[in-house]
């Protein structure tokens, strides 16, 4: 299969916000295979043995498939940079290439490796080997075409703070799993059961493979295609989306719904200005803050649902 690869590269002055528009842009017209690109996070060389590679822009990537409607999506992308721009000032430049499958999926493999992403979490690509120091609990991924590597600054927020309040046995809800890493992270960070949703069925697929790849049963780690949570049935312990601040407040309403009562909600893909935002809905579903970390602009948020 071919594919549209639409580049979309970002001033770096307003690099933070220009990251979750563009990448809100490119998940709410369906595409798989978002990626982010930025030359200002450290190369991980360590586990490497080689000089890791670092990408040359502040880019925001997304793929379209080569059908007969990829000409309308382009116009589509063209006009909402155009309408950010006019919006929020964000500078952007757009180039494509036409790439097949196969070429895809090697030309991006070669940024990542083994990286810990919090105490005891290392995110492996599966095409790179790692050898496990005492205690490391190894999380063995590959994206597909879905979203999430491991290494953006929100999925390690997240993870330090599953790593910090998840308790054994209690359940978690990864919503908006994209590759299934922090669903998968709950069970090896002793989950009793976790369900993660997305609404990309190709995501959904490529979390099963995940899954198995790291040996879990699917008794205890499930996964389903939905909206949010709105197909969601049960209550959880702690509910965990790293998704985008829009995404965050929209689901919101459907918190108390999902999260069993004193549960917690996770939160992050927020970028440092929209925090107050998400803090005065999630007061007026009754949920109050307990915690509250940064990186590299980016926030991650822990709420205690009402009793």
């Amino acid at each position: 299969m071919k594919w549209i690869e639409a580049r979309v590269c970002i001033d770096p002055e307003r690099k933070m916000l220009g990251q979750e528009l563009v990448t809100d842009l490119f998940l709410g017209m369906g595409l798989s295979g978002v990626a982010v690109e930025d030359p200002d996070e450290e190369p991980v060389e360590e586990w490497s043995g080689e000089a890791a590679l670092r990408p040359k822009e502040h880019a925001v990537i997304g793929y379209i498939p080569v059908t007969n409607e990829s000409g309308r999506l382009c116009e589509m992308l063209e006009t909402a940079l155009v309408r950010i721009h006019k919006a929020s000032g964000v500078r952007s430049r757009l180039r494509y290439r036409t790439i097949d499958e196969e070429d895809w999926a090697e030309s991006w493999k070669r940024f990542f490796w083994p990286e810990r992403v919090g105490k005891s979490i290392v995110v492996r690509p599966s095409w790179r080997e790692y050898e496990p120091q005492p205690g490391d609990r190894v999380l063995e991924i590959d994206p597909g075409m879905a979203f999430g590597t491991g290494t953006h600054p929100t999925t390690a927020l997240c993870i330090g703070m599953l790593e910090d309040f998840l308790k054994p046995g209690k359940t978690v809800l990864d919503v908006g799993t994209g590759s299934g890493i922090l669903a998968i992270a709950s069970v090896l960070l002793g989950s009793g059961r976790a369900h993660g949703v997305d609404n990309d069925p190709v995501a959904v697929e490529v979390a099963c493979q995940n899954r198995d790849r790291n040996g879990i049963d699917p008794a205890r780690l499930s996964f389903s295609a939905g909206e949010l949570a709105s197909g969601v049935r049960e209550r959880f312990d702690l509910v965990v989306a790293n998704i985008l601040t829009d995404v965050i407040l929209e689901l919101a309403g459907e918190l108390r719904r999902v999260v069993h009562p004193a549960g917690l909600f996770v939160c992050s893909g927020i970028i440092e200005t929209r925090a107050d935002a998400v803090r005065e809905k999630l007061a007026e579903m009754g949920f109050a803050e307990k915690e509250c970390r940064s990186r590299e602009d980016w926030v991650a948020m822990v709420f205690r649902a009402p009793e």
